[in-house]
């Protein structure tokens, strides 16, 4: 990773991403991760939190800086996706990051770009997909396979031998049995528990779950 960090996105997600890499240089001071500056179509949320680093300008026509690393701070998973693609095809660097308070197992295996939040935890032989946001207080249990550009929301647990697709947006306190299939873009709904295999393009909500179609 570089030392210099650009912030894809100055709202609420890049206020907190912020906030992990002041930690992680209060441990680190003799290698810091120096956050460059922000980009973002609007500037309302640079202005609210007012970040330290610059504003950059627009993500539309920014031109990709090769001296820096790009961290995605857009959780919207359409944009998320949409926006990273485009980087990487103008040979933007986007990398990931790791809180120093998440608990990963040795054998876990994290592509590129997957952001892990503090108080999170991996189990064995568990597969994390690229670009995948795993948020505070998640556990993912032993040999669970995540793939990619998926937007897990805080507190949820997912239990061993799970296996989600692509582009998922899973509820807060949202919870897996062991052996849970989920497919590809789905909508989970907080505090639902899965007893059940998702397929794709499928909204669930309530503590007694209700299933609709979606269009991808």
């Amino acid at each position: 990773m570089k030392k210099e960090i650009i912030f894809i996105g100055s709202g609420g997600h890049a206020a907190e991403l912020t906030d992990y890499l002041t930690f992680y240089n209060k441990l680190n001071p003799n290698s810091p991760m120096i956050v460059k500056g922000y980009l973002d179509d609007n500037i309302e949320g640079y202005n609210h939190y007012k970040f330290d680093a610059p504003f950059l300008g627009g993500i539309k026509e920014h031109i990709v800086d090769s001296s820096a690393d790009y961290l995605m701070a857009i959780a919207n998973l359409k944009f998320r996706r949409e926006i990273v693609l485009d980087f990487i095809s103008k040979g933007a660097s986007i990398v990931g990051f790791v809180h120093p308070l998440a608990q990963i197992s040795p054998s876990a295996e994290i592509a590129n770009g997957v952001v892990i939040s503090h108080n999170s935890s991996l189990g064995p032989k568990v597969k994390i997909g690229a670009h995948t946001l795993i948020n505070s207080r998640c556990t993912i249990g032993h040999d669970s396979q995540i793939g990619e550009f998926n937007f897990l929301s805080p507190a949820i647990s997912i239990s061993g031998n799970t296996i989600i697709g692509n582009n998922n947006l899973i509820g807060t306190g949202v919870i897996t049995i062991p052996s849970t299939k989920i497919g590809d873009n789905n909508k989970i709904g907080a505090g639902v528990t899965l007893f059940f295999n998702v397929e794709n393009n499928t909204t669930i909500v309530g503590q007694k779950p209700r299933i609709f179609q979606h269009e991808q």
